[in-house]
């Protein structure tokens, strides 16, 4: 009240109250004065002024509504309320009963229901603005609905014939009268019944744990008025509690108290049973379901354990085949190898060294088939080490396209296609070259009588569905293709096809790696490969890579012979825990005039390294002993020595080592077995930064 009187109307268009047209200023007393809520509405903005009885109905709105525009106070009803207020403004005064009103006062939606009127405000002839007294009728109305149930309900019970007593309690004296049905649901001589009881009287047959909810639903209805339905237990004649429905009414005096409280009673037992047979239905079902949950959990584990089982199983039988196919053909380079040694060491012995030239070329040959085999073993396995350029394929294709030709023979028709803006490739060239020329191969072999061999490479744009078809991510991919027309595979040979030692040619005449080494370079360059083929119509095989955004490598072929040799007598730390390798090492640099410092672990070799010894090159292998392996050791190194150069030397699966292929700045790899000229190089190159 104090914040509506001193409000300040000069910040509104109304002015201030001083200044106020006498109509105004009249219609604002009555409002102030009155105890029934009122608002109203004046001038063109329709500037909205209430009383204190009013401002309940505002909820969170009030005191903000105080002067606004009425259509501002009231937005989302305003086109409920505007044709009303249209009348009123007309000159009509409007009433309405149980108006429904969808109002947002406290932050929600409120269903509301309210009798009011609209009446026309004049300053002299002219309307200029309307009163609106309101009387909100949502609880009345609810509680009308309340009864309406109720009393829905006791007609139903009575047309069922579910009705078992009827009761009268004249509240003001306390007198409790009931039917003789009634009486005999209770047990109570009907005469007395007729006489009038005490509600103590009425609840002896009660079931104890009842009779404290009874007592308080009695009270609840008695404070409260209209409506009551409470359901408990009663002893009967029989001596058995059955469950009953009291179902009733109380009704208040004009000065508001409690006056009757009359009702009926319902038999609800046969219905509670039928409930309670439910609930127990429910919970048997309940128990059945948890019960056949666990059957089926235990199912699905004792599943996974035999299929876990059946995966080892098949781990072991691939082992026994990989470890078989490699300790056969690891033992015929073995013995190539051996023997041609022994041969050598008897000729020098015997002073015959004209063989000597001979059995070392054997001895080298099956030391770089050896080489080729743990190559294509690595790659199979994903763990060799790769070194990935941005490259372009149609010109690494248009490079070997005079090699294949060569290598497939004349009766092989070869023809290479290349897709115009073909889409650059993060990939190892010289890995992609030959699984490329392993493709050939393969294709010419699939082809005895001749045939033609298709070199394609494409863009292919792979959508969500086109990318979980070829189980890689959606994006963009660079694909080379190679078709032939050939005898083709059955689905169940292309199933077996990326095995390892999987072969469908004659004994001897291959490994069965080079295509589980195609498999393997493609997955480990982010990549997929997909094999399509009929038998008698040839086969088609695609290595899908990611697409890369940067400009390909210019990187030139570099013959390399003559061994480079040091300048200024540069010294060279070479760490591996092999002697043989160490020795071989260290044999060619100090030939080539470097200095050499040995270490046989990273301990010992990061010892030299934080010493003030002059270093120009650490050679290190990656997978060393002492607590770090040589890609840390070097990057321990560089806190003291940033600029040192390193020269990884590793045997292909230590990929993960070096940071799958992500190496810093000043430094290199080269893989094991290495030409003596290449390391020569690479150290000349290295050191000449």
């Amino acid at each position: 009240m104090q914040y509506l009187e001193a409000f300040d109307w000069s910040r509104t268009p109304l002015g201030p109250k001083h200044a106020w047209p006498q109509a105004l200023r009249t219609t604002h007393d009555i409002m102030m004065s009155s105890g029934f809520a009122m608002c109203a509405a004046w001038g063109p903005d329709r500037t909205f002024l209430y009383n204190p009885a009013y401002a309940s109905f505002l909820g969170a709105r009030h005191p903000a509504a105080l002067g606004r525009p009425m259509d501002q106070v009231w937005p989302e009803i305003w086109s409920d309320i505007e044709p009303f207020i249209t009348r009123a403004m007309a000159g009509e005064a409007v009433k309405l009963d149980n108006l429904h009103l969808a109002m947002t006062r406290n932050g929600y939606v409120e269903d509301t229901y309210w009798t009011c009127s609209y009446s026309p405000l004049r300053d002299g002839d002219d309307v200029v603005g309307f009163l609106n007294i309101a009387y909100e009728t949502t609880q009345s109305l609810a509680a009308q609905e309340r009864d309406r149930v109720n009393d829905e309900r006791v007609r139903l019970a009575l047309s069922a014939g579910a009705i078992i007593g009827t009761w009268f309690w004249d509240l003001p004296t306390g007198r409790f009268t009931i039917d003789e049905p009634f009486a005999r649901s209770f047990g109570v001589d009907p005469a007395l019944g007729h006489e009038g009881l005490t509600l103590e009287q009425i609840i002896q047959s009660v079931h104890p744990d009842d009779g404290d909810g009874l007592t308080a639903a009695i009270d609840e209805a008695i404070t409260r008025g209209g409506s009551y339905a409470h359901q408990y237990r009663v002893q009967r004649r029989d001596g058995k509690y059955y469950w009953i429905e009291a179902n009733g009414r109380v009704d208040h005096a004009p000065d508001g108290s409690a006056s009757l409280f009359s009702g009926v009673l319902i038999d609800v037992d046969e219905r509670r049973a039928v409930e309670a047979e439910r609930d127990r239905a429910i919970i048997a079902l309940r128990t059945l379901n948890d019960e056949l949950e666990q059957r089926v959990s235990d199912r699905t584990a004792e599943l996974f354990k035999t299929e876990e089982a059946l995966r080892q199983a098949q781990k072991m039988e691939a082992v026994g085949q990989l470890t078989g196919g490699l300790a056969h053909d690891f033992n015929n380079l073995l013995a190539g190898i051996s023997g041609s040694l022994e041969l050598m060491e008897m000729r020098l012995a015997q002073g015959r060294t004209a063989d000597v030239a001979r059995y070392m070329a054997a001895a080298q040959g099956a030391a770089k088939r050896a080489a080729a085999l743990t190559h294509r073993l690595l790659a199979f396995s994903r763990r060799q080490t790769l070194d990935p350029k941005p490259t372009n394929v149609t010109r690494l294709v248009a490079g070997m396209a005079e090699l294949i030709r060569r290598t497939v023979g004349p009766s092989v028709e070869l023809e290479v296609k290349s897709e115009d803006g073909l889409w650059p490739a993060l990939v190892d060239a010289s890995q992609l070259e030959n699984a490329l020329l392993n493709l050939c191969i393969n294709a010419r072999d699939a082809m005895p009588n001749g045939g033609r061999i298709t070199i394609a490479t494409t863009n292919t744009d792979m959508d969500r569905d086109a990318a979980r078809a070829h189980d890689l991510p959606e994006g963009r991919y660079l694909s080379l293709c190679v078709t032939d027309t050939g005898t083709g595979m059955s689905p169940e040979i292309i199933e077996k096809v990326f095995e390892p030692f999987f072969t469908t040619k004659p004994i001897g005449m291959g490994t069965g790696l080079g295509l589980s080494m195609i498999y393997g370079f493609a997955k480990q360059s982010g990549g997929q490969v997909r094999i399509q083929s009929v038998v008698g119509e040839g086969t088609t095989v695609c290595i899908h890579l990611p697409q890369h955004d940067a400009e390909d490598s210019e990187d030139l072929p570099r013959e390399i012979r003559l061994l480079s040799r040091a300048e200024q007598s540069e010294i060279v730390l070479v760490v591996d825990d092999e002697p043989t390798v160490r020795l071989l090492v260290t044999d060619v640099l100090e030939e080539l005039g470097y200095t050499v410092i040995e270490a046989a672990d990273s301990l010992e070799g990061l010892r030299i390294l934080d010493s003030d010894m002059r270093i120009d090159l650490l050679i290190s292998d990656v997978g060393l002993p002492g607590g770090m392996n040589g890609r840390q050791m070097a990057d321990a190194a560089r806190r003291s020595r940033p600029d040192l150069k390193v020269l990884f030397i590793t045997g292909y699966a230590e990929n993960a080592a070096l940071g799958d292929g992500l190496l810093d700045h000043g430094m290199a790899v080269i893989t094991k077995p290495f030409p003596v000229d290449l390391l020569a190089t690479r150290v000349r190159e290295m050191v000449s930064q």
